[in-house]
């Protein structure tokens, strides 16, 4: 594609072709995301449509290394033909500036010299032009096939048979060196701008450099060395020092060290023994170990990551969605300017301004280009994502990275976004007059053993590494918000909140009451164990505060964000962990449905929400939010639902992703700003609207250096995202 409407085209024809119900067209990244009915339409349809108006669409499994030789390819033909194009116009534009009275022959000599430039260098124009005009349509090959080819056309004629004009007392003027001229620059911005695109996505090829190439494994005995695409779930590969993991599994012989840094943003090496799970992309430093593959290919953690990015990178922010409208039509109205630029010339100055009229019209064409308009969004959002894709910054679509812009109110859950999300029991208070005492500490491990929750999974490690064993329980169900029940022997046993124990009137003695309040005060989390008629015990679980909590919420306060934590934890502990992070605003004992009213009630205010989460529970608040922010650690409900996910637990990330927004944001603004800037000031020059004040014309080797010019110069202000200082 070369231009904008190259892409307004493709996406036009893609959406009108029968079982499309959505096609979305990156001109930057060179896709196209589609939606389509399969017992409608097929990739091999859809690559026939394409192929109708002259492009061609990738539709076979074609791997990153395949697409990368393919680019590189393409990149060196591009690099060729410029080098051609501008050793050939060289002396066209010597002869053509400073010897054009002097040697009678020269005309012939650029002739012949600037042939290879247009129908060899140039071919690419032409070939997309007509595949265009077949369906009524036009674009930047449009101008430029119209442009160079008039004026070859005009300078040919007057080279074979001057004698037309000089018969009619006109000079029969030549203009070889502006059809070079022209090739050669719009060639060479075209290259400089595929250079500086193919940098806008180096992020995504940083990550796929994370994958080995091939790995190590044992099948029926044997040590095999194969390419890491085929490796099986299942299988046991083998790993040494140094290498990087090539699968997600776990680790069954052996221990070592790993760097994860590339997903927690955690410089310390974690260790890793028989149980642990490694990821794909990680290094392995210390031991040699052998491990079980659970996730191969594209279910790989780094897999989803980049998967994340790519799909991020392509799709389109909502202001995108104007400028594609504009570039639908823009070509027609260039092309109607210059029909009237050059009526304009021949009315008002008559047979003499033929000249005039012919170079104001070509100038027209050359300089009205909309790549700089269709490249202003798309290579902003591509640089803006992988910047954030390398701080662990993951996002998920455009739309997010635009609206994270405008969030002046950020809710923050407790539970694995302000504490570590690793509680563990601290204190364990029976009642007086609990009889077989054993047998209840088996019932309530076994109880929570089948909860999810993170403070249900401290109780479970607590009693396991004390040697409990579980029972048989004839009936368990999760009450949300409120915690768990189960039936034992014909026994009703309750285990949660004290909200659980008043809804089923469950007496609470007075001395567990007194203990469960000054646990609460030291901001641990209390959990009672019932049975249908009276608690039995107190438990405290402590979550820590993360330690960047605090430096991160006050960084968000000192943007001027109103911070809200929300938990479903009880008030005291809630106030307690509000006041240590300096949290003025929080709510306690919540349901899921009761955050997202909380939601919706600050969206009526005029609020723009973001909610970080990392759990199920958060799932419903995350999907009613402007912005949802998932701390990467979380459940994949949680990443799913999100538009931003953050790989390291780190609360200063949030304000990051804020940061990234606005400075990506900006540099769409200031990109478009120069886009529409260029055009609106640039084509009226070229039409010669200056000429009857100051004599001046515009030099059509002139348009067509600030054409290239232009699009380089976008792509090159989206490129400084790259240095943006988040933290």
């Amino acid at each position: 594609m070369t231009c904008a409407s190259c892409a307004s085209s493709i996406e036009s024809m893609l959406k009108a072709t029968d079982g499309v119900n959505e096609a979305n067209v990156n001109f930057a990244a060179k896709t196209v995301q589609v939606t389509y009915a399969p017992d409608v339409t097929s990739p091999a349809k859809l690559k026939d449509t394409v192929q109708e108006i002259g492009f061609e669409l990738l539709v076979e499994d074609t791997t990153q290394d395949e697409l990368e030789e393919r680019q590189a390819k393409a990149l060196a033909d591009l690099k060729r033909k410029t080098i051609g194009a501008i050793i050939l116009a060289a002396p066209v534009f010597v002869l053509g500036m400073f010897f054009h009275d002097t040697f009678t022959w020269g005309n012939w000599a650029m002739f012949i010299l600037t042939i290879p430039v247009l129908f060899w260098a140039g071919q690419r124009f032409f070939v997309g032009a007509w595949a265009q005009a077949k369906h009524f349509r036009a674009n930047m090959d449009t101008l430029v096939a119209l442009s160079t080819g008039i004026a070859f056309i005009f300078s040919a004629f007057n080279t074979i048979y001057p004698e037309f004009f000089l018969s009619r007392g006109l000079m029969p003027h030549v203009y070889f060196e502006a059809v070079a001229v022209i090739i050669a620059f719009i060639l060479l911005g075209k290259y400089l701008e595929e250079s500086a695109k193919n940098r806008s996505s180096a992020a995504i090829k940083k990550l796929m450099g994370m994958q080995p190439k091939t790995v190590r494994i044992l099948r029926g005995g044997t040590e095999l060395e194969i390419k890491t695409e085929e490796v099986r779930i299942g299988d046991t590969v083998l790993l040494l020092p140094g290498e990087r993991v090539p699968v997600d599994g776990e680790v069954i012989a052996g221990s070592t060290y790993v760097n994860e840094s590339m997903l927690s943003g955690e410089p310390l090496p974690v260790q890793k023994q028989a149980g642990d799970t490694v990821y794909a992309g990680t290094i392995n430093q210390k031991g040699s170990v052998q491990l079980t593959a659970q996730k191969t290919g594209g279910q790989t953690m780094l897999a989803h990551i980049i998967k994340l990015v790519q799909e991020a990178q392509g799709s389109k922010a909502p202001v995108q969605k104007l400028v594609d409208k504009i570039a639908g039509i823009f070509v027609p109205i260039v092309l109607g300017i210059a029909i009237l630029t050059f009526a304009a010339w021949i009315i008002l100055g008559g047979e003499a301004y033929l000249t005039e009229a012919l170079l104001s019209t070509i100038s027209v064409l050359v300089i009205a280009c909309p790549c700089a308009l269709g490249l202003a969004t798309p290579t902003a959002i591509m640089v803006g994502v992988g910047r954030g894709a390398e701080q662990g910054i993951l996002i998920k679509d455009a739309e997010s990275l635009e609206r994270a812009q405008h969030v002046n109110a950020v809710i923050l859950d407790k539970t694995g976004t302000i504490t570590l999300g690793k509680p563990t029991v601290t204190d364990v208070i029976w009642a007086e007059n609990v009889a077989e005492k054993q047998q209840a500490e088996q019932i309530f491990y076994s109880m929570e053993s089948q909860s999810e929750h993170p403070i249900a999974q401290a109780i479970y490690t607590y009693y396991k590494e004390q040697g409990q064993t579980t029972l048989q329980l004839n009936y368990f169900s999760s009450l949300t918000g409120q915690g768990i029940e189960a039936d034992f022997d014909g026994t009703r046993y309750y285990a949660g909140n004290e909200k659980l124990l008043q809804e089923h009137k469950v007496i609470l003695p007075e001395h567990l009451k007194m203990a469960a309040m000054q646990l609460q005060e030291e901001a641990k989390t209390v959990i009672y164990f019932a049975d249908a008629t009276q608690a039995l015990a107190v438990f405290a679980v402590s979550d820590p505060i993360k330690p960047t909590a605090a430096e991160g919420i006050k960084a968000m306060l000192d943007a001027g964000i109103e911070l809200y934590m929300l938990t479903g934890d009880n008030k005291q502990t809630a106030a307690a962990v509000s006041k240590q992070v300096g949290i003025t605003n929080y709510k306690a004992e919540l349901l899921p449905s009761d955050k997202g009213e909380f939601i919706k009630q600050l969206q009526q205010e005029g609020k723009i929400v973001a909610m970080v989460g990392d759990g199920i529970n958060d799932a419903q608040a995350l999907a009613l939010a402007d912005v949802s922010i998932a701390m990467g650690h979380g459940t994949d409900v949680a990443m799913d639902v999100a538009g931003i996910t953050l790989m390291r637990s780190d609360l200063k990330q949030i304000a990051n992703a804020i940061k990234l927004s606005k400075a990506t944001v900006k540099t769409i603004r200031q990109n478009l700003f120069w886009a529409f800037f260029y055009n609106v000031i640039c084509i009226p020059i070229a039409a010669g609207v200056l000429f009857p004040f100051t004599g001046f014309l515009l030099n059509p080797m002139i348009a067509g250096a600030a054409m290239a010019l232009s699009s380089v110069s976008v792509v090159s202000n989206s490129l400084r995202l790259k240095a943006k200082k988040l933290d």
